[in-house]
């Protein structure tokens, strides 16, 4: 699959001299903006509104429609070492689901990847993902608690579904059932910034 990379600068106040502290989104296709392109994608407002905010970053979306966690960890310290990123937004693991893997190996996984950006100096944010039900309700519920285990586990902050309130309403998905659609986007990113804003205070 085609990796998708992009580059959002976004202008702030800054010190002369100084170069922009970096965000990297690391994610599937619900962070590459599957189906509706790249500048309709929730990362694009994100990046508004941290202009809007007067927060001075470079926003580096290493997204990969169809990526694993698996796919995730082969990846993560060619993309730290590229991007020395502040803040590192992890939002991985449907496919997992969506493929019935183990969960548990999922989180491995992911706690790979966490511990890697922490060592590189990076804050993390955690990204939560549910699948459909039609995977039977052990598999489903010990899929989505992975995510809360794991922010605790290793103490760092973690964003709810970002597709509630979203999902059930067709309006807001692509006609898959599984993607948001374009008018999805701003309200993802608001769900995000929500949590991410507490972490630029001392990221910077």
């Amino acid at each position: 699959m085609k990796k998708i990379l992009i580059i959002l600068m976004v202008c702030g106040l800054n010190p002369v001299g100084a170069s922009p502290a970096t965000i990297v989104i690391y994610g599937d296709s619900i962070s590459a903006a599957y189906g509706i392109g790249l500048d309709l994608g929730w990362v694009t407002y994100l990046q508004k509104k941290l202009q809007s905010e007067g927060y001075s970053y470079e926003v580096s979306n290493e997204s990969i429609s169809g990526e694993t966690s698996a796919g995730g960890v082969a990846r993560i310290d060619e993309v730290l070492a590229a991007t020395k990123p502040k803040v590192l937004i992890l939002e991985l693991g449907a496919n997992d689901g969506l493929r019935g893997l183990s969960p548990l190996i999922m989180k491995q996984n992911l706690s790979i990847i966490i511990n890697r950006a922490q060592r590189s100096g990076a804050k993390v944010l955690l990204i939560s993902m549910r699948i459909p039900p039609n995977y039977g309700p052990r598999y489903t519920e010990l899929f989505y608690q992975t995510y809360p285990t794991l922010a605790k586990m290793l103490k760092i902050p973690w964003v709810p579904f970002i597709l509630n309130d979203i999902a059930l309403n067709k309006k807001l998905m692509q006609g898959d059932g599984l993607h948001p659609s374009a008018e999805a986007q701003p309200l993802i990113a608001d769900k995000i910034w929500f949590y991410l804003q507490p972490l630029l205070v001392t990221a910077q």
